[in-house]
């Protein structure tokens, strides 16, 4: 129940009863919840801040990918910096250190990984085949694209579903990005599965200026 309770107060962001609850029992905040990842990297997933910021108080020690995930600098390069080699491990759900930090947005750290060495062109190690410049578009943050790009990262390569990180940027509306990436090669005649291209994408969200620019 006390289980249940903390993924309630997480997905929900009830910071009262939260910390009501750690107080009482801390130790739940070192547990793995139901969606098979700690409450502090589940906070992460459902984009909930102040939450994270509750659990970080509670939780002892965090991990490479949880420090990613959060956007703690000073955790990831001191993990990096004493173990290396773990730079482009997988966490339990498939993700590595990088992609975490761009699919949340953190560049200080997506800068410090890509120029400690993070393999930009290493997918998810799960059914969402996911590429760093992926979560990128997803989050839709041109300056940690441009950083991936810079370092070699493929645009043309397909996540689940066949999509590219153009059919994003199209979906999106963000025509920086979009700039971006066909500027350095981005095909805009690759079709996802179900047949459709990027500029489809853009025109069912109202992006018709996009549309057509990509059509």
């Amino acid at each position: 129940m006390s289980i249940e309770k903390l993924e309630q107060y997480i997905t929900t962001a009830d910071l009262d009863k939260l910390e009501a609850l750690l107080v009482q029992s801390p130790a739940l905040a070192g547990t793995i919840t139901s969606h098979q990842v700690s409450p502090l990297m589940l906070s992460c997933y459902y984009k909930k801040p102040a939450v994270t910021d509750v659990l970080l108080r509670y939780v002892n020690e965090i991990s490479l990918f949880e420090a990613a995930a959060a956007g703690k600098l000073a955790v990831v390069t001191h993990l990096i910096e004493t173990n290396p080699n773990t730079i482009d491990d997988y966490a339990g759900d498939g993700f590595t250190p990088l992609g975490l930090a761009c699919y949340f947005g953190h560049e200080a750290v997506a800068r410090y990984l890509i120029n400690s060495g993070a393999d930009v062109n290493r997918a998810s190690n799960n059914g969402f085949q996911v590429y760093p410049i992926h979560s990128a578009c997803a989050d839709n943050n041109t300056a940690i694209a441009r950083m991936l790009i810079d370092k070699g990262a493929q645009v043309n390569v397909k996540q689940q579903a066949g999509a590219t990180p153009l059919h994003s940027a199209a979906q999106n509306g963000n025509i920086d990005l979009l700039v971006l990436l066909l500027e350095h090669g981005a095909q805009t005649n690759v079709r996802m599965e179900g047949g459709k291209l990027p500029a489809d994408l853009a025109s069912e969200k109202g992006f018709d200026a996009i549309a057509e620019i990509l059509g």
